[in-house]
């Protein structure tokens, strides 16, 4: 049985928490599928499926904000992954920020409480 068979895969896909190593924060929440989780393992950096796209998303690939893997644990019910990350470049949201948890619930309200580190149009390329 190999390793990637251990994981309860739902609609071959699993959540996946990026946790930042040196701070223990959490950036940001994916998916991976197999063949996601066989490249995070083999090259170790950070590859997520896209839901939206339908495709593998190779974390960093169009803005440089690549992901190091240092660590890859599986929960209790071998459901979620939950991986330590040294995020580069120091944003790892798509909207210039850097954790994707930028918004807090305060009096009934969501509060956006982090600021944008970087324009994201002057991150990613538009077509």
């Amino acid at each position: 049985m190999s390793w990637l068979d251990k994981v309860n895969w739902t609609d071959g896909l699993v959540p996946v928490i990026a946790q930042e190593l040196s701070t223990g924060t959490v950036l940001m929440f994916a998916f991976m599928n197999r063949e996601a989780l066989a490249l995070t393992v083999e090259t170790g950096h950070a590859v997520y499926w896209s839901r939206s796209r339908q495709k593998l998303w190779r974390k960093g690939e169009e803005s440089g904000h690549v992901q190091k893997v240092h660590e890859i644990r599986l929960d209790c019910d071998e459901d979620v992954i939950l991986m330590t990350v040294e995020q580069m470049g120091g944003i790892a949201c798509h909207t210039g920020r850097h954790d994707c948890f930028f918004q807090k619930l305060e009096n009934g309200d969501w509060l956006i409480d982090k600021p944008v580190l970087k324009n994201p149009e002057d991150i990613y390329k538009h077509e």
